[in-house]
């Protein structure tokens, strides 16, 4: 049995009742996203800032140090809220208080410092979602990060994606034809990160209600390379839609992410593409042919309203 069944047998991606502590929650981004995953339904037990002296904010009590938040709370996750020169502090600390699951939002954050951070997650057998990540999200049940609600519905898609704002689009789109999704995991498009599509698939094949798998690739590093091999080694036998973005890139043009580097042959979108296709997935470059396919495919087995 593989590291990722073994994984898979023993717990969910992310506990539907995670307790929850922001780290950073006196910023202005961390008080108002706090409130938005609280109002989501996210259980927000706790706040960290070590220079506030307040007991709370807007409800939520706050402490100097992770380890008192984990102590008095149960916290077993966090949500880092922090500029990107303290994300790896930030880690560093949740780390050492024993929270299981990070997620951090910052862009920028220095490739030696992720590098480090990863080292540090894997040591400790924890999970890290970034380095920048608009975060995951069960829908209808808790989002960790800013993935918009209008583009949220429980529904029967697991979606993986590098790109937010494609993300996004995506799932709204679906979310109007009656297509929401059982896990919304943004992987980040940095070339060093915690968690790769590979690690999200067992996951997502493993779970009863997830009946099709959305993709938001985008050429530069091996991501979907390696996807489309752990596909074909786990004979994946659910339905695969990936949007693989850049096509009209020009060569010598530096994109948005920092992971869009093409290196040896991989990472080219006919790399991309042909990987995907041989190992199962249905392959597209524009957002409405993929909506398309995910209807066709998916809104059979979802009731006469899906799709309509």
């Amino acid at each position: 049995m593989t590291v990722a069944a073994r994984v898979q047998r023993s717990s969910p991606f992310v506990d539907r009742d995670v307790r929850v502590v922001i780290q950073g929650l006196t910023g202005r981004t961390g008080r108002r996203h706090a409130q938005l995953m609280r109002a989501y339904g996210t259980r927000i037990v706790g706040g960290i800032s070590p220079s506030s002296d307040a007991a709370e904010i807007d409800g939520i009590p706050l402490f100097r140090h992770c380890i008192e938040a984990v102590a008095a709370t149960g916290a077993t996750a966090s949500v880092a809220m922090v500029p990107p020169l303290a994300v790896r502090g930030a880690i560093d600390e949740a780390l050492s208080a024993g929270i299981g699951l990070i997620v951090t939002i910052a862009e920028g954050v220095p490739v030696h410092d992720a590098v480090k951070a990863l080292e540090a997650v894997r040591r400790a057998g924890a999970r890290w979602v970034g380095a920048s990540t608009p975060g995951l999200a069960i829908p209808g049940r808790l989002k960790l990060g800013f993935l918009p609600d209008v583009a949220l519905a429980p529904g029967p898609i697991g979606v993986m994606a590098k790109s937010g704002t494609l993300s996004y689009e995506v799932c709204h789109r679906l979310v109007g034809r009656g297509l929401g999704q059982t896990l919304w995991v943004g992987v980040g498009g940095d070339a060093v990160k915690g968690t790769r599509f590979a690690d999200v698939l067992p996951y997502l094949e493993a779970d009863p209600h997830t009946r099709g798998i959305v993709v938001i690739g985008e050429i530069g590093g091996s991501e979907e390379e390696e996807l489309a091999a752990a596909m074909a080694a786990s004979h994946c036998t659910k339905p695969v839609y990936a949007l693989i973005a850049g096509r009209a890139a020009r060569e010598g043009v530096t994109m948005g992410h920092a992971g869009a580097l093409i290196q040896g042959g991989l990472g080219t979108i006919d790399s991309k593409t042909e990987a995907m296709a041989r190992a199962g997935a249905q392959v597209f470059t524009r957002i409405q042919d993929l909506v398309e396919a995910v209807c066709s495919g998916l809104g059979s087995t979802v009731g006469e309203k899906a799709c309509g």
